[in-house]
This record gives structure tokens, C-alpha cells and sequence, in this order.
């Protein structure tokens, strides 16, 4: 195994499924946030795209509900996957995570549908 670390996209839903109610957004990021500290632990790196779409929308003085947002998640996803070594994608239907796993795949990259299937680092490549 490379003693590089991988940066992981954990991709699910986040306003999908939730008619733009903030409690059901919270909660999906919080079920994507569930998956960051099991991807850590196996000695990689977690990122989902909210942590840094969200600051983004928001001093544009905009929210996940916003028109702009559309202009703001999928292509933050899209950049942040430029930069990603691989993905886990989590249950549930999204349109944007289908698109993160289809951008994924087209640029050869690994799609993880558990965090068990990510190959885990050693300590000592961990150090």
C-alpha cells in the first residue's frame, strides 16, 4: 500500500429528499459526518463537500436552499474531486453524489460503497 494517505470524498445525501427543511439537512450531514471519523481511523484524510460549499454559499450571503446554491455544491464537489484519491458513497438517493461517484469513475479513481472496503493503513504508515 502507498504510505500516502488517501483524501476521501464521502458523498450521500444532503438536501436531497429533505423539500429544503434545515433540520433534515442537518441531519444528512450529520450521517455524512458519521462516516468521517471510520474513514480517519483507517489512516486517511475525509472531506465532504458541505464543510466547504456551505462557508462558500454563505459569504455570498446565500443558503443550501438559495438559487445560487446549485452554481455553488456541484461544482465545489467537482473541484474538490480534482484533489481526491478516492470516494465513499453512502446510502440513500442523490443526485449530486451520483454525480460525484460518475466524475469519480471517469477519472479512474476508486468508489467505496462501505468504509470496510477501504483499504486500511498500518501504523506505521499512518505515522
Amino acid at each position: 500500500m502507498n504510505d500516502k494517505p488517501k483524501l476521501i470524498l464521502i458523498a450521500g445525501p444532503y438536501r436531497s429528499g429533505t423539500d429544503g427543511d434545515p433540520q433534515a439537512m442537518a441531519a444528512n450531514l450529520a450521517r455524512l459526518e458519521a462516516a468521517a471519523w471510520p474513514v480517519f481511523e483507517a489512516g486517511h484524510i475525509p472531506v465532504i463537500g458541505e464543510w466547504i460549499a456551505l462557508p462558500v454559499l454563505h459569504s455570498a450571503g446565500a443558503g443550501p436552499t438559495d438559487p445560487l446554491a446549485d452554481q455553488v455544491l456541484y461544482p465545489t464537489a467537482d473541484r474538490l474531486l480534482a484533489h481526491c484519491d478516492a470516494v465513499l458513497r453512502l446510502p440513500g438517493e442523490s443526485a449530486g453524489a451520483d454525480q460525484d461517484v460518475a466524475t469519480a469513475r471517469r477519472r479512474g479513481l476508486p468508489v467505496y460503497r462501505d468504509v470496510a472496503e477501504i483499504p486500511r493503513r498500518t501504523p506505521e504508515e499512518a505515522a
